[in-house]
């Protein structure tokens, strides 16, 4: 090769490095939704937020942190979603090789036997026509990255790898979420089936006093059989709450990843939580939820592959080089028996049957997709926070006046019990009456509270709490 010739050729492959610019594009964030208009009704310019507390200060219960910390370690969906991570990094690390040269070694020996009238040979002609050949030899070839589709596969390959990464903290965070959430619902499910023990307990006795007013001639036989029914009244609540105690219990078992059995648990009048529930600014949500970080690197994947698809319409160059010993006679394998080969070629598409065409269509359609999924990913972001603080917000509205409602049921059972012994002014149908609204209220006071704790762990985990 001449020396005009390499000159050449440096000067094709100098052109084509500086045209690679224009040909792949240089990852930028894609403009998004008004981020400011994400939480409804909010207008907040602090950026405190409760996201940035670890789990293990923002829930105060030591029983429900250590089941917590049990999920994370044991937690089956978990586990997968590391093993993601470790195949997203193998195949980051298998990109990254392609940019060095493949060598191979290559060993063999051929036993070769040809036709003596195939050689056509005129008659007196010996030739051998068994032949064996031992050969030795190693093989390389590169690629260089002209146009950067090594660089865009690369570059796709570690935002997969950090897509899987923000996944498992999808995982954790919503892992987190659920284990408080029912660890919740579970002891508020004890604290109810302590209330309708209670007053179960109390229709006993009260069943006994209406049977000893009737002897008094004070109420009828209607008042008795009316007792009786409410008694039973609070028992067939009981089987249902222990249902669902075992139903739950059995959910947070899944959840730590063991077989189902008791769960050692706290008492709902004992839980604390957060003095200042703070949101922070609505754009935190692209650095603080895993769920639209996952989406976002999604979509740079995509826009990388869209990358690499562009590169297929330009001509790739290729260096190949071989070389080793080959002879017939093993006895002389190391002598004068040395070969080797160097090639470089361009190779440019011409006609692909439309391959290319219809994979950078394929590519951008993709893109596309990715970018409505990272759009779609904030709305739900701003409404989960949005959902969750005005849940807080309206179980804490509903706290003085439940508290109220239960005072005033108290009392009125009171006064229509006493009335009942001691005065015609009123029948047995009104105790009953105040009886059951008490109990319901005491029931929904529960569900108060239980809303209450829900919604700070909901938002916590909308907010895109517990995985730092």
């Amino acid at each position: 090769m001449t020396h005009s010739s390499n000159k050449y050729i440096l000067i094709v492959i100098t052109a084509a490095l500086l045209s690679a610019c224009s040909i792949t594009k240089k990852y930028e964030r894609p403009s998004t939704i008004e981020t400011d208009k994400l939480y409804r009704d909010q207008a907040s310019a602090d950026s405190t937020t409760i996201a940035n507390m670890p789990w293990q200060t923002v829930f105060k219960d030591q029983k429900l942190n250590a089941l917590i910390q049990k999920g994370l370690d044991q937690n089956l969906n978990l586990k997968n979603a590391i093993e993601n991570i470790v195949q997203a990094r193998a195949t980051l690390r298998q990109t990254k090789l392609a940019y060095y040269p493949t060598l191979n070694v290559d060993a063999n020996a051929t036993r070769n036997k040809q036709s003596v009238a195939a050689l056509n040979f005129p008659p007196g002609i010996n030739i051998n026509t068994l032949t064996t050949t031992y050969k030795l030899g190693l093989s390389t070839s590169w690629e260089a990255d002209i146009w950067g589709k090594l660089s865009s596969s690369k570059r796709a390959a570690l935002a997969t790898y950090l897509s899987t990464d923000a996944a498992k903290q999808a995982v954790q965070t919503q892992l987190i979420s659920d284990i408080a959430n029912n660890y919740f619902l579970l002891i508020s499910y004890d604290k109810q089936l302590e209330i309708t023990k209670a007053t179960l307990a109390s229709r006993i006795k009260n069943v006994e006093v209406i049977k000893a007013l009737k002897e008094g001639a004070i109420v009828t036989g209607a008042a008795v059989v009316q007792s009786e029914a409410n008694q039973h009244a609070a028992e067939v609540l009981i089987p249902d709450l222990k249902r669902n105690i075992r139903e739950t219990e059995n959910a947070i078992n899944i959840l730590l990843g063991q077989a189902s059995g008791p769960i050692e648990r706290g008492v709902l009048g004992d839980q604390v939580i957060p003095e200042k529930i703070a949101i922070g600014l609505p754009a935190q949500l692209l650095e603080n939820r895993p769920d639209v970080r996952q989406a976002e690197f999604n979509f740079r994947t995509a826009f990388e592959t869209t990358n690499m698809a562009k590169t297929y319409f330009y001509p790739s160059l290729t260096l190949t080089a071989s070389g080793g010993l080959s002879t017939l006679q093993l006895e002389n394998f190391f002598n004068n028996s040395i070969f080797y080969s160097l090639i470089g070629g361009l190779t440019q598409p011409i006609f692909n049957q439309g391959i290319n065409k219809a994979r950078l269509t394929n590519a951008q359609s993709k893109q596309v997709q990715a970018y409505n999924s990272f759009q779609q990913s904030l709305l739900v972001a701003g409404q989960e926070v949005s959902n969750a603080l005005y849940a807080y917000e309206m179980a804490v509205d509903k706290e003085d006046s439940r508290e109220k409602q239960i005072e005033a049921l108290e009392k009125a059972v009171d006064f229509t019990q006493q009335l009942l012994e001691y005065s015609s002014a009123t029948n047995y149908t009104d105790v009953l009456t105040s009886e059951q609204n008490l109990l319901a209220a005491q029931l929904s006071g529960v569900n108060d509270n239980l809303q209450k704790l829900q919604a700070v762990v909901d938002l916590y985990r909308a907010l895109g709490g517990g995985w730092k």
